[in-house]
């Protein structure tokens, strides 16, 4: 599937920020067999004294901007086209939960895509026993890990409300967890949080996913929005497979990713620090326009 992808973040300060530095992470990746970058460019306004890009331990694509010079406001704007090719998930083979420890315990592997780097607790996932034992309840009527995962995926999709003003960028997941409610962020970190518990690695994917108006609707400029969903490692065989617990689903090919971490804090779309004071307001908007 070919989109047109069009990112806008709009950052007010309430005071005059005298300088800053920060670090932007919303280009979406080329990915072997799942996704390719055809073309894309970041622009800022107002423009940085300096920028670099770099590729962090994830694979992320990140861009370095610095500003020295007095300024009341910042635009970030992204623009790529991107093919998506997404393999549909075929045949299960991921073993039970006993196989996949001792194949865990078999990868000597410390590379960014190992699977030991996502079994334990992170900033907004922090393993807990309550979200584990709600998570457990996903091994009882299954055999195999990818049956666990996605029985998993499904009941945070039944049983949590999806609830805009519920939660922020701050919200962890055992907090998400007890308000059952929350967006794809805290969806997504409570299943992480899950399935660390039961010793199935688990990571977050930041990205986009394309938005399909309701029949007879126009569909509204701007009116999409940044996504996560959820990446587990089901063994050796089975690799990593990505799940959508806002919307009950494996990733599609209306799933494009920006990159993938341990939890948000690894794939935050902006971070940073600023010489200022008082308080600041964002605003983000997201246009993703199939071209087939």
């Amino acid at each position: 599937m070919l989109y047109n992808i069009r990112l806008h973040l709009h950052y007010d300060y309430a005071r005059s920020a005298a300088a800053g530095r920060h670090h932007v992470r919303v280009m979406p990746q080329t990915l072997p067999g799942v996704q390719r970058v055809i073309a894309s460019s970041l622009s800022f306004e107002p423009a940085s004294a300096e920028r670099s890009e770099f590729m962090d331990f994830f694979s992320n694509s990140v861009t370095s901007i610095v500003y020295r010079n007095p300024h009341e406001t910042l635009d970030v704007t992204m623009t790529a086209r991107v093919n998506v090719t997404r393999p549909p998930l075929m045949f299960d083979v991921s073993p039970d939960i006993a196989g996949l420890k001792k194949e865990i315990r078999s990868v000597w592997s410390i590379a960014a895509d190992a699977p030991h780097h996502f079994l334990t607790s992170s900033k907004h996932a922090a393993i807990d026993p309550d979200i584990t034992a709600y998570a457990a309840l996903s091994l009882a009527n299954t055999k195999t890990v990818t049956e666990a995962v996605n029985d998993l995926n499904r009941r945070i999709y039944s049983d949590f409300k999806y609830d805009g003003d519920a939660t922020d960028v701050r919200t962890n997941a055992r907090q998400a967890f007890d308000l059952k409610a929350g967006v794809c962020q805290d969806f997504s970190h409570v299943m992480i949080a899950g399935l660390r518990g039961l010793g199935i690695p688990a990571g977050y994917v930041s990205g986009f996913l394309r938005t399909i108006p309701a029949p007879g609707k126009v569909r509204l400029e701007g009116a999409d929005a940044m996504h996560a969903w959820v990446r587990a490692w089901c063994g050796r065989e089975a690799g990593w497979l990505e799940f959508d617990p806002t919307n009950n689903m494996a990733a599609s090919n209306d799933h494009i990713t920006i990159g993938c971490g341990r939890d948000y804090a690894d794939v935050s779309p902006i971070v940073g620090v600023l010489k200022t004071s008082g308080s600041q307001e964002g605003k983000q908007s997201v246009d993703v326009i199939p071209l087939e």
